[in-house]
């Protein structure tokens, strides 16, 4: 009969890798000295995410939906890929750069100071890749900075998610609707 190992030594859990923590100031100045190379780079709680290419799809929607928000709220009002500030707690470390926003008043407003988050009527993100990072990571920071809309793309589930009625701790308000997108 085989004998019986008592003292076989316990691996500990993997812990992940320490990580660099980024600021909006320190994004800045890599940029500025071309560190990054042209990367399409988001901030995101002090993370670097990699903006992923955008595939035909997703141009389409993107195409189709910047139409028609300028359609419905001139376009004057609205502007695509632009980083907007959140809530002032988490502005240092993070500076999302929806799809596209929808301001209160004319871009032209804004040419001495980016739009803070009380002058954003829509924030829309379009997700074919990153639907659970959306829904999450990114409506919470929305969320906590009280942007009163936010709406979601869904791609691949062929349905737009709105988010409304913001609050600390999140949305209150979130209804899906199917769409033909």
């Amino acid at each position: 009969m085989p004998s019986v190992l008592h003292d076989v030594p316990v691996m500990p859990p993997p812990q992940a890798p320490p990580r660099k923590r980024w600021t909006r100031e320190q994004v800045a100045a890599a940029e500025a000295s071309g560190v990054f190379d042209g990367e399409k780079l988001e901030l995101i709680n002090g993370e670097l995410i990699n903006r992923m290419p955008k595939n035909w799809p997703h141009v389409e929607i993107f195409m189709a939906m910047l139409f028609w928000l300028e359609a419905a709220f001139g376009r004057s009002f609205v502007a695509g890929e632009a980083p907007v500030d959140v809530h002032p707690a988490d502005n240092p470390t993070s500076e999302p750069q929806p799809d596209a926003i929808v301001l209160e008043r004319d871009l032209t407003a804004y040419r001495r100071a980016k739009p803070q988050p009380q002058d954003l009527r829509l924030v829309v993100e379009i997700s074919d890749t990153t639907l659970a990072f959306d829904l999450t990571v990114k409506a919470a920071l929305y969320a906590r900075a009280m942007i009163a809309d936010y709406w979601v793309l869904d791609v691949k589930g062929r349905r737009l998610i709105v988010h409304r009625d913001p609050a600390p701790e999140g949305y209150r308000s979130v209804d899906r609707k199917s769409t033909r997108l």
